[in-house]
């Protein structure tokens, strides 16, 4: 009887496959037909491998079939979150973020919802720039992961979160201390100052307080000097107007 319905299955797939046997075909079919595989653990455990092997599209397929098949299992919540982690393995970060956020908006008591948020930051973290450039991603990147600490503070993510932030304010620091020595290479001195107290207020604590106090300094004395080169010339060309003004003997 085994042997008849194996005759059978194959006469079919010769049939539709237009009478060429093909080694393929038939291993494809029977793999769709696997019973063990079509469930949803079967398809979490195959997504899950493809994701390890790096094959991120094959992945986020099969994500995406246990999500349509099995949309009310309990694993279609965890395929939600592995289908966002295969955009962001695959650098795809715009849609990386966006599979991130709604998975924060449709489970928003889950408890990977941490994580998605750690995810948020790391998406615009990966794309900071060069300090000489836009730091718009840096930006971004502090806010979702102070968003993070600040929802989930006992959270294991907001650990490493914290870290997060402290860095994107050190890269926030370099940058404007990059801005502020340019001015201050100009002698443009009363911009470059503003730029240093900046840093001063707003990013103390990342490694630059000595640094940032020393050209500070240097440059409230060049300021000093030109206000006083300003004066003095102020100064020499009142006494010359005064001595034309003087009347003759």
């Amino acid at each position: 009887m085994k042997l008849k319905n194996v005759s059978i299955i194959l006469a079919f797939v010769l049939i539709c496959s237009g009478c060429s046997f093909n080694l393929a075909t038939i291993k494809s079919f029977f793999v769709k037909s696997d019973p063990v595989r079509s469930t949803p653990e079967g398809l979490y455990s195959g997504g899950s491998a493809e994701y390890q092997n790096g094959s991120y599209k094959k992945a986020r397929e099969v994500f995406v079939r246990l999500k349509e098949e099995y949309p009310l299992h309990e694993l279609s919540i965890l395929a939600e979150l592995g289908i966002a982690d295969s955009f962001y393995s695959d650098k795809d970060y715009a849609e990386a973020e966006l599979a991130y956020r709604d998975f924060t908006s449709l489970y928003p008591t889950n408890e990977n919802v941490p994580y998605a948020f750690y995810q948020l930051g790391m998406c615009h973290y990966v794309q900071i720039g060069a300090v000489d450039r836009d730091q718009t991603e840096t930006i971004k990147a502090r806010r979702e992961f102070e968003r993070l600490v600040a929802r989930f503070p006992q959270s294991k993510f907001s650990i490493l979160a914290e870290k997060m932030i402290r860095e994107c304010k050190a890269k926030l620091a370099e940058h404007e201390f990059y801005i502020g020595n340019f001015y201050f290479k100009q002698k443009k001195y009363d911009a470059a100052l503003k730029r240093f107290e900046g840093i001063a207020r707003d990013y103390a604590g990342v490694g630059m307080d000595l640094k940032v106090e020393s050209y500070i300094a240097e440059t409230k004395a060049r300021l000093a000097e030109e206000e006083k080169a300003k004066k003095l010339k102020e100064e020499k060309e009142k006494a010359k107007a005064k001595k034309k003004e003087a009347p003759k003997p």
